[in-house]
Order: structure tokens, then sequence, then C-alpha cells
């Protein structure tokens, strides 16, 4: 399977001299030593990912990708898939909850719609780069071909291009797609060798039957693609566009040095893919909370993440990382302006 050069590029890794340099200047300012507890420990990481003595988490760029889901023909969803299209329009009006906190936040926002089934219009801030009207329905077949695993990978990356020439520090990707809990509880299950049970959630809000029957299809799925453990082939037989778009902006953020505030479940399985791949990602991934579907705290266990935040979110579109991002930029303020104790005067 030919793939982007996103999939395999080398991958810096953090600079030492930065971190030892970083925890040194925790130690002389003027508090208890460790008394800030994980902000001292986010800004000693960011420092060493940036390779700076002034770790900032800004300026921050977000990305949200789209695309719609054949399983949902199983229906295996709350809500119909033209949500996912309509949604898109909502994220260009800013009435989106990621919407509401870029603008909060004063971070830069942009939707990439890879494929819907309900037709998208040309709006502001959202880039159409469809591949096709959806994935296939992964029960039945691969959901992609090898050539729409590429190209989804690659508008991930290039995502991750235009988020670094506009100079940004840190990278937030989120998700769009109704049916994409599912996708990503197929993959999680096929990565940690898990069944369906104790993984699946209720997604947009489906019954305890709804679970069930959700569970269900994903066994169909997993039955199907077989034993391959192949983080290209899962990905290509369980995913969905937004999903390796994803991964690919994960991959891509990190082979150019930039850090990445990971949001909720369905990006962590993304982030799985990504470290499946490229065990040199994990440095450069900071996990922003555990959501409420049950499989993510499985997928963050295997990632030995320990996530900033515990909010019983699940809503996706890179919610849950934007609400994370101010305990980012106290860290770094702190790092950065409070007074060392010779330079206070304090007796240490």
């Amino acid at each position: 399977m030919s793939l982007p050069l996103c999939w395999s590029s080398p991958l810096p890794e953090p600079d030492l001299a930065c971190i030892e340099r970083a925890k040194a200047r925790q130690d002389q300012l003027t508090k208890p030593r460790g008394s800030l507890g994980r902000l001292e420990q986010l800004a000693v990481e960011l420092a060493g990912l940036q390779a700076t003595d002034q770790p900032s988490a800004d300026p921050v760029a977000i990305t949200v990708f789209a695309a719609d889901h054949g399983v949902c023909d199983e229906g295996v969803s709350a809500y119909p898939q033209e949500v996912t299209a309509q949604m898109i329009a909502n994220f260009a009006s800013g009435g989106a909850a990621i919407s509401v906190l870029a603008k909060q936040l004063g971070a830069s926002l942009e939707v990439v719609n890879l494929g819907t089934v309900g037709p998208v219009e040309d709006l502001p801030g959202i880039r159409n780069e469809p591949i096709a009207p959806g994935t296939a329905n992964l029960a039945l077949t691969d959901a992609m071909s090898s050539e729409h695993l590429h190209a989804a990978l690659q508008a991930g990356d290039r995502a991750a291009e235009r988020a670094v020439k506009s100079g940004c520090k840190l990278f937030i990707g989120g998700e769009m797609g109704i049916g994409n809990t599912t996708s990503a509880t197929a993959i999680a299950c096929a990565l940690l060798n898990r069944p369906p049970a104790g993984l699946t959630g209720p997604g947009t809000g489906l019954d305890p039957a709804g679970v069930q029957h959700k569970q269900d299809i994903i066994q169909r799925a997993l039955h199907r693609h077989g034993s391959d453990t192949s983080p290209a082939s899962i990905l290509s037989s369980l995913g969905g566009f937004e999903i390796a778009a994803l991964t690919g902006a994960i991959l891509g953020c990190a082979a150019r040095g930039v850090p990445v505030l990971v949001d909720g479940f369905i990006v962590s399985v993304a982030a799985l893919v990504a470290v499946r791949q490229q065990p040199s990602a994990r440095p450069w991934l900071i996990f922003s909370h555990q959501s409420a579907e049950p499989g993510h705290r499985s997928v963050l266990e295997t990632l030995n993440a320990e996530p900033l935040l515990h909010l019983g979110m699940r809503l996706g579109e890179g919610s849950g990382a934007a609400v994370a991002l101010p305990l980012l930029r106290s860290a770094c303020a702190l790092h950065n302006a409070m007074a060392s104790f010779a330079d206070a005067g304090v007796s240490q």
C-alpha cells in the first residue's frame, strides 16, 4: 500500500537541554518545588518540544475534519447522516461549540470537509476537499480503498502544514461525522485486541438497546477484518476519512515539531494509530481530557496518557482540547513570568 510521506517521515525528538533548563528554572521560582503540580510538568514538556526557554501555547490552530460513514446504514446513530453537512454549515456560521470556544480563545479555526452524503456549500472557513460521499459500510466491506486512505492522510498532513506555516505553536484537531464513534471503537478494538463489549458507548445518545446493536455491528466488522494488525490495514478497513486525516495531521505536526493537544475518544484513537505506526510520535501528544465514552479510558491507558481534565464531556469537535487550552497558557505564563528567588530577594 503506497502511503504519503507523513506516514513514515522521520520525527524530531524533544530538546533535552531545554528540558533540563526548564526543570532548573522551575526549581528556582518563588514557590515550593513541585507546588504547581502538572502545570510545572506542562511547561517543562512544552519547553522541550518547542526547543525554547520561553514555552508558549500561542498561537494555536484548530482544524476540524468532517466526513460521513457508510456504517450508518446499520442504524448505529441516534442522528441521521444529514446532520454532518448541516453541522458544517453551523461551524461556518459560528454556532457550534468549537466555533464559540475558538472565538473565546482567539484561536484560528478551519473546517475541512472530506466527503458528506448531504451537499456542502462554499462557506467561509470551510475547505471542501471531498474524497467521496462518505466511507463504505465497514460492517460489509473495507471502509476505504488504499487511494482513499492516502487522500485522507494527505489532507491531514496538508492541514498540519498550513498550521505550521501560519506560525502556530500548538495544534488541536477535531472531528465531525455521524457514525464515527462506531468506526473509532472498531479501530480501538482491533488495535487493543479487545472485544466491543466494554469499549462501545452511546455516541450521540443511543439507549441501551442501541448500544447493544452498535456493539454487534462492530463485532461483525472485526470478524470481517480478520487478524491483520498493521495500522494502515486497520485504518483502511475500519476507519473514517476524518479519523485518517486526524492521524495524518498528528504525524504531520510531529514531523514539523509542533505539539498536539489531543481531544477526546475519536482523536485519541487517531493518535493511537499514529503512535502504533510511529512510536516516536508519542512525546508530541498532550492529552486534554477523558471523555465519557467508555473506550476512551482503555485508549488513554494504552498510550500511558494522563489527561488534564475529567468533565464527562463527549461532544467531540475538538471542544475538550479547547477547554483545556487555558491550563497550558497558565503553565507557560507562570514558567516565563514568575520571579526566581534571586530576582525577588526571597530566601530559598
